[in-house]
């Protein structure tokens, strides 16, 4: 069965409030090292700005997915190796284009900015529980947005990314364990991927995303 997951969707003033918060406080005080700045934006190497994409997929002719993850695969979003870091990610629209990524932030970016204008037939993540490779469409997604914890407490490479879940309960008893921030499930801190809009998206690559 397709899944058709549509643009942005426009939550009610207190949600967008809630999530500007969150964007905000997530943006606050990290610096990037060099060796992650191809997932957060930000700039290159030599200290130029890199543009923020509306992204194109990599592979053609895919049927069905999940597809394998090869260690030649790249990010469709922030060009890292997709199988070098824990958090693989793919999406497969119905004209059998196909993107893959390392993480699941980059997963979001790329679902409210891709050029494919065909409807999204499957898309699938790495579960941070079992991390077996789950439904995208599915999966609960616990925002959080505290960058130093994140990178310290479970070892994110890329400084922050959402957590996915197959079960609701396993999301909810990971944020009952997130002492970084006072979060609780009743204020939209779960989500799924047809919940995630462009301000969700840019709480994990706001500099990798348009500005609106």
């Amino acid at each position: 069965m397709s899944v058709l997951i549509t643009g942005p969707l426009q939550g009610d003033m207190s949600k967008r409030d809630g999530l500007e918060r969150r964007r905000l406080l997530g943006a606050l005080g990290m610096g990037v090292t060099a060796g992650i700045a191809g997932c957060l934006g930000g700039t290159d190497s030599e200290g130029d700005d890199l543009p923020a994409h509306v992204y194109e997929p990599s592979l053609e002719g895919v049927e069905e997915g999940p597809v394998e993850f090869t260690d030649s695969q790249r990010c469709d979003v922030c060009g890292m190796p997709v199988t070098k870091y824990f958090g693989n990610s793919q999406l497969v629209h119905e004209n059998g284009q196909a993107a893959v990524f390392d993480l699941p932030g980059c997963l979001f970016a790329y679902k409210v900015s891709s050029a494919p204008d065909s409807p999204i037939q499957g898309a699938w993540t790495t579960d941070y529980q079992t991390e077996d490779l789950i439904d995208a469409t599915e999966a609960h997604y616990v925002l959080i947005t505290d960058k130093e914890a994140a990178k310290e407490i479970l070892d994110d490479p890329m400084g922050i990314d959402p957590r996915p879940y197959a079960n609701r309960e396993d999301a909810i008893t990971f944020l009952e364990s997130w002492e970084a921030e006072e979060l609780t499930p009743e204020e939209d801190i779960i989500v799924g991927l047809d919940e995630v809009d462009m301000e969700t998206a840019k709480i994990y690559r706001k500099s990798r995303l348009p500005d609106e």
